[in-house]
């Protein structure tokens, strides 16, 4: 098979730049990775075939500047340039500045990805389809006075959200009229700090949905699918931790419903390439657009697994304008896939990023289990960037037998050296309601102010002591520091991600 094109650039880093070069690699496609200076040995750039320092530590003079990317795209002879999730993979301009330097961008063309970036012109096109969305204004407010009279229309508690926003940034929950204006100043801050412009705008707030998001995908043959659902509920401050597919709380109906909403919106914006439509979906099953992700996912490896389609691939076929060659009948889905983000946080110290040399690591495997990683033993996790570092990912027959085998994976799972999510995804796989099915995204409240039993009491109790006597400013006495893992003496050395302090 002829590969589709003879050079990509990758311009992106960590886990997805190593999940990319894999793709291309098994298409017979050359790979140039670039990298900052902290990513000097990161894993991507030692397993791509060519590498380009493109700047130092700062995304704004390294992965974010599109000057250096197309730079060395053209330096190496790329014919393509995959921009993987985050920095510029939405970025309009920087397609255009692709497209401008002969360059082919893996994504959709410029014009939907504007279509879809702004949520108030997407919010018009799902309205203009008969797609539902949440009630909300049509436009960006323009001051707390405005605001207030909105936010009284909608009723209270209301959710704030940057127009450009995305992965919870520029938002704000509001359950009470004097909290508004404050909300509203925090939230264009932050929006304009994170996306450069600060508008805000309003909409109802739903108790206790589900997130649901549908994958699509369009080539520019006229030919638009979707590969079914993935449940995002699991969530804290709007990132995901935890998704699976299916979702426990779609049935085919259901699915067959939002799976043609979202591919009506694709269509109607000229999407080409993988993309995501996401909803809220309330106790009854009503379902409230949201907004399009017009890029590959983090979580695409359980749609992946459930359909058997490989979407970096598809990426790349209808990127070098190939036809999809399949229809929507063609779609089958087969079995239950979970996905466990590992990041280098604390959970129990409020997700603090947890930077740092890995000096252990030791990767789970074994029947249905899947690493994508970007990190080894002896790397260094740079604090400049997110702190993703792999994605576990299982598939078994039913959803009883994935949440056993995650269960499994996670307790091999060893990370020393550094921080990591292990200990909390642990936990949230043992919650009754997470293996009974019953998700929103207020779970992780719930889980926080879950009461711990059995015999992991007296380890907790300990744990709350010692974090109680840290938090009032007192040094540990060494006695009381403990020299091996809580975890250990329950026979489970290791497995959480604990180390000495």
């Amino acid at each position: 098979m002829t590969p589709p094109f003879s050079k990509l650039l990758i311009a992106n880093r960590g886990e997805i730049a190593v999940r990319v070069i894999r793709a291309c690699r098994e298409m017979g496609i050359a790979t140039v990775a670039v990298f900052s200076e902290p990513d000097r040995e990161a894993l991507h750039v030692l397993l791509a075939d060519e590498a380009v320092s493109i700047g130092p530590a700062p995304a704004a003079e390294s992965y974010l500047s599109a000057e250096k990317l197309i730079a060395a795209a053209r330096a190496t002879g790329a014919q393509a340039v995959h921009p993987g999730y985050g920095f510029l993979a939405e970025n309009a301009s920087f397609a255009d500045a692709c497209a401008a330097a002969g360059l082919v961008f893996i994504g959709p063309p410029p014009a939907a990805v504007r279509a879809m970036g702004d949520k108030m012109a997407a919010r018009r096109v799902a309205v203009s389809l008969g797609v539902p969305v949440v009630p909300g204004a049509s436009a960006p407010v323009t001051d707390d006075k405005d605001a207030a009279r909105i936010a009284a229309d909608l009723g209270y508690p209301v959710m704030l959200k940057a127009v450009l926003g995305g992965g919870g940034k520029g938002m704000r929950l509001v359950h009470r009229r004097e909290d508004l204006p404050g909300a509203l100043r925090a939230a264009r801050s932050e929006a304009g700090a994170a996306f450069g412009d600060a508008s805000v705008y309003i909409e109802r707030y739903i108790s206790e949905p589900r997130h649901v998001e549908i994958q699509v995908l369009a080539d520019a043959h006229g030919t638009t699918v979707h590969l079914g659902e993935r449940e995002c509920s699991i969530q804290r401050r709007h990132q995901k931790l935890i998704e699976e597919s299916p979702s426990p709380g779609v049935d085919a109906e259901l699915r067959r419903r939002m799976g043609a909403a979202a591919c009506r919106l694709a269509a109607a914006v000229g999407y080409v390439n993988a993309g995501t439509v996401e909803f809220l979906v309330d106790a009854r099953g009503s379902f409230y657009f949201l907004e399009m992700n017009a890029r590959l996912q983090v979580e695409h490896p359980v749609t992946e697994l459930v359909t058997g389609r490989d979407l970096v691939r598809e990426q790349l076929r209808i990127a070098a304008g190939e036809k999809l060659g399949y229809g929507q009948e063609d779609i089958a889905w087969s079995g239950a896939a979970i996905e466990c983000r590992i990041n280098a946080e604390d959970p129990d110290h409020d997700f603090m990023p947890s930077p740092g040399p890995i000096t252990r690591l030791s990767a789970p495997a074994g029947p249905g289990v899947r690493n994508d990683s970007g990190i080894y033993a002896g790397y260094t996790v740079p604090r400049y960037y997110d702190t993703l570092m792999a994605k576990l990912i299982v598939w078994a027959p039913d959803r009883e037998a994935a949440i056993a085998r995650m269960q499994r994976a996670l307790g091999e799972y060893q990370v020393v050296g550094v921080r990591s999510t292990i200990p909390l995804l642990r936990r949230i796989l043992r919650h009754p309601d997470f293996i009974a099915g019953k998700l929103d995204t207020q779970f992780m409240e719930r889980l926080d102010g879950a009461p711990v039993s059995g015999r992991h009491r007296k380890v907790a109790v300990v744990a709350a002591a010692l974090a109680a006597y840290e938090r009032a400013g007192r040094e540990i006495p060494p006695a009381a520091r403990p020299t091996v893992s809580p975890w250990a003496r329950l026979g489970r050395p290791g497995a959480s991600g604990w180390r000495p302090r």
